[in-house]
């Protein structure tokens, strides 16, 4: 369970990620976890660093370009370091460059500021799964689901695991608050498809996911382990699957296989990574119910994220596009005025500098970007 009391001494982190496009060509300091750490070359051959640093708001691209040397052993992926440096757009997406970086111990920071948590109350979410497993008709089904609720590791991972590294859901907590959408989408939709087996299709809700809790790490940043990195979630969750058979020895064999086809097809595309397409009603319905759900919740979260004055967001990567904000653009309210340049109240002397304080607009640099690799299409991890 992600459980943290941040000491007395822990520094106020003032500006967020989701604060940058009121600080575009200025220099900001602040404190992020590394989320990736990579050391590049130059063109000219010498290393720099490319770095992906992020808070509870979100994600950003940075680069070192000077004074490298002393910064490579520094630090590491999944520490916590106090920046300063310049952000500024290029291609339209927010980066830094970094003048300066420090590594920072754990009793500075408060871990809050940089794993996001949803809003919602567990229990309550727990609760609302726990009552409509009770409704259960299918008795098989129903002992299978309690007896993954009951066991306390799996119970204690499921409340606080995110339902993916960055797409959707991807806080603390994400992916119980996506399985009980989940579930109020697939009941309402049983009341007009009656031909749906409402037990069956609520079991593959509850399991489609579970292996996340196995295949993601979320104790300082969102990011593979190594089981889930060579396996992934619905190989993991085949072999949960078997595991807590074993306790039901009646278990009907054709009902556990079609579990196991609605855990493997769930994403519904080959190109996407499933092993099988639904063949079908409940695995169909489960795939578009859990595919709509993740691609809402992606925009809520960008739409959150995003502090544009107008209705029309950034480019969404998830989604391939830029959003519109239909909220805003009916209202059409009067463009925000500008905020004030984040207060650094850290009295770390080797981060003073006349030349370039907090809030300074300096002009961006030209920068220019290593290759980027072609990546393989995804709905969603």
């Amino acid at each position: 369970m992600f459980v943290f009391h941040p000491p007395a001494d822990t520094f106020m982190k003032e500006f967020f990620l989701s604060d940058c496009c009121h600080h575009e060509n200025k220099v900001i300091t602040s404190t992020f976890v590394v989320v990736s750490k990579q050391v590049k070359p130059k063109k000219t051959g010498e290393p720099y660093l490319a770095l992906i640093l992020g808070d509870r708001t979100g994600q950003l691209d940075a680069k070192m370009w000077d004074n490298v040397e002393d910064a490579i052993d520094a630090f590491e992926q999944d520490d916590f370091v106090k920046v300063k440096g310049l952000l500024n757009k290029y291609k339209n997406r927010f980066q830094i460059t970094i003048h300066k970086l420090r590594r920072l111990g754990d009793s500075e920071v408060d871990f809050s500021d940089y794993l996001p948590k949803t809003t919602k109350d567990i229990g309550e979410l727990w609760q609302t799964l726990a009552t409509f497993i009770a409704s259960f008709r299918n008795p098989h089904l129903k002992s299978l689901v309690e007896a993954f609720m009951s066991d306390p590791d799996i119970a204690e991972a499921y409340r606080n695991a995110p339902a993916a590294k960055t797409l959707h859901h991807a806080y603390i907590g994400g992916l119980l608050d996506h399985v009980v959408s989940l579930f109020r989408s697939c009941d309402l939709m049983c009341q007009n498809y009656p031909q749906v087996n409402r037990d069956l299709l609520l079991t593959g809700a509850f399991l489609h996911d579970i292996g996340k809790i196995h295949e993601l790490t979320y104790n300082r940043s969102f990011s593979y382990t190594t089981r889930g990195q060579l396996l992934g979630h619905m190989i993991i969750e085949l072999e949960m699957l078997q595991a807590k058979l074993a306790q039901f020895p009646d278990f009907p064999p054709e009902l556990k296989i079609l579990i196991e086809h609605l855990i493997i097809s769930h994403h519904g595309e080959y190109e996407f990574g499933s092993p099988k397409l639904p063949m079908f009603p409940e695995a169909l319905m489960l795939h578009y119910l859990d595919n709509l759900d993740s691609k809402m919740e992606s925009m809520r979260a960008h739409f959150e994220r995003d502090a544009s004055e107008g209705p029309w967001t950034g480019y969404n990567s998830s989604l391939s596009r830029p959003l519109l904000n239909s909220a805003k653009f009916i209202e059409k309210k009067p463009p925000m005025a500008a905020a004030e340049p984040p207060i650094v109240s850290d009295a770390d002397s080797s981060f003073a500098d006349e030349a370039a304080s907090p809030g300074t607009e300096l002009p961006a640099p030209e920068i220019t970007p290593e290759p980027v690799p072609a990546t393989t299409r995804q709905s969603k991890v």
